[in-house]
C-alpha cells in the first residue's frame, strides 16, 4: 500500500440495523460490523479534516468518496492504486473514504466531506441535484454494453428455488437486498418486478438482510436468505472470490439493462480543475507499454473495467427515469386516505421529474 502517497481512511457503518430482524446469525454479523467500526474509527486524517469546501486553495486534499460495491478493506485496496496516480496528475493530495454502506457515503456527501465519488443512479442524480456536484465521467466495460443488469440469486437446490414460487409466496422467503438508495439492489427489482406483481419489497417478505451484494449474495449461498438482489457486474466478480458459494447459487431474473456508474466531482473547483480531472479519467489505462499495461491491470482489480468516458449531468437522464418510474409506480400500488391525496402526490412526482429533466440537459444543477 502506498501509504506515503495515498492517505487512505475507512467508515464502516451498517445501514438500518433495525431491518436485521430475523436470525441470530444476521445479529452477529452486524455487532461485528458495529465492533469493527468503534476499533477503526472515522479515520480521515488531519488533511481530509482540514480540507474544507471545494474552494480550497491548491495542494488541499480532494477527498475522494467510493460506493460500496464489496466490503471496505477491498474497495480501499481496489482504489488505491488508481487514486494515487490520480494525485500524481492533478498535484494535488487525495484521500480516500471507503465505507460499507450507501447511507454512511450520503452522509459523508451531506457534510461536505465528499470532494469526488463514484457513484452510481440515484446517488448520483441526488449528489447533482440536491449537493452541488456534476459528472465528469462515466465507466465502461469490457463487454462493451452500455451498462449491467439487475439480478435476483437463489440457491441451486433447496425449498425455494424459481421465481414463479417467489412471486406467488413472497411471505415465505428470507429477502437479502440492497439499500434503497441502490440501482440493482433495489430500485430496479422493486420497479421492474416486484410492484408489477403487487408486491412491496420492504414489507412482503418473511424477513430481510439489507447489504452489499457481496453480503447479499454470501446470505443466499451461506442459508441465511432464500433470494437475492444482486448484478451482473458484481456476481462475475463474486464467482471469482467465492467459486465455491457462487457455484451453490443460480440466477432466476435479470433487468434490462441498467446505465454504468458515474464520476462525480464536487462545483466549485472550476473548469480547469474539472478538465485535468476528466482528461485523467479519460486517457487512463489508454495508453500502449508497460504504463498502460499497469494501469488496465488496476482497471481490471476494479470490477473488471475497461475505463472512463467524459459525461456530463446528461448521463443522469435514464436514472431519473427510473426514480420517476419507482415513485410514480409505489404511488399508484399504495393505499391513500382518497383519490385526491393520490393525485395530487402524482402531480408533484411529475413535476419534480420535469424539473430535473430540464436542469441535467442544461447543466444548470
Amino acid at each position: 500500500m502506498q501509504a506515503s502517497v495515498l492517505c487512505a481512511s475507512l467508515v464502516v457503518a451498517v445501514s438500518r440495523p433495525d431491518r436485521f430482524r430475523a436470525g441470530a446469525a444476521r445479529v452477529a454479523a452486524w455487532m461485528l460490523r458495529a465492533g469493527l467500526a468503534l476499533a477503526l474509527g472515522w479515520q480521515l486524517g488531519a488533511a481530509a479534516q482540514a480540507a474544507g469546501g471545494a474552494e480550497a486553495a491548491a495542494g488541499t486534499a480532494v477527498r475522494f468518496g467510493i460506493l460500496p460495491l464489496g466490503g471496505a478493506f477491498e474497495s480501499r485496496n481496489d482504489w488505491e492504486p488508481l487514486l494515487a496516480d490520480l494525485q500524481r496528475a492533478i498535484g494535488r493530495p487525495v484521500t480516500m473514504l471507503s465505507v460499507t454502506s450507501y447511507e454512511a457515503l450520503e452522509q459523508a456527501i451531506q457534510r461536505d466531506q465528499v470532494d469526488m465519488a463514484f457513484l452510481s443512479g440515484k446517488m448520483a442524480l441526488d449528489a447533482v441535484t440536491l449537493r452541488r456536484m456534476k459528472v465528469v465521467a462515466q465507466v465502461t466495460r469490457h463487454d462493451g454494453l452500455p451498462g449491467y443488469r439487475a439480478l435476483l440469486l437463489t440457491r441451486k437446490s433447496g425449498p425455494r428455488t424459481t421465481l414463479k414460487e417467489l412471486l406467488a409466496e413472497p411471505e415465505g422467503w428470507r429477502l437479502a437486498r440492497g439499500e434503497s438508495r441502490s440501482v440493482s439492489g433495489f430500485i430496479v427489482p422493486q420497479l421492474q418486478l416486484f410492484l408489477p406483481n403487487h408486491i412491496a419489497m420492504e414489507t412482503r417478505f418473511r424477513s430481510e438482510v439489507v447489504g452489499t451484494h457481496q453480503v447479499t449474495a454470501l446470505a443466499v449461498a451461506n442459508g441465511e436468505a432464500d433470494v437475492a438482489t444482486n448484478n451482473t457486474a458484481d456476481f462475475e466478480r463474486f464467482r471469482l472470490q467465492f467459486p465455491a458459494e457462487a457455484d451453490r447459487l443460480q440466477v432466476i431474473w435479470e433487468s434490462e439493462l441498467i446505465p454504468h456508474a458515474q464520476i462525480v466531482i464536487r462545483r466549485g473547483y472550476g473548469p480547469e480543475f474539472e478538465k485535468k480531472v476528466q482528461l485523467f479519467l479519460v486517457e487512463y489505462a489508454r495508453g500502449k507499454g508497460p504504463r498502460g499495461d499497469s494501469e488496465r491491470a488496476v482497471l481490471k482489480s476494479l470490477h473488471d473495467l475497461a475505463g472512463f468516458v467524459a459525461a456530463d449531468n446528461s448521463s443522469l437522464l435514464p436514472a431519473a427515469k427510473l426514480a420517476y418510474q419507482l415513485a410514480r409506480q409505489s404511488t399508484m400500488t399504495s393505499q391513500w386516505v382518497n383519490e385526491a391525496a393520490r393525485q395530487a402526490r402524482l402531480q408533484r412526482i411529475e413535476a419534480t421529474y420535469a424539473e430535473q429533466v430540464a436542469a441535467l440537459r442544461s447543466g444548470a444543477p
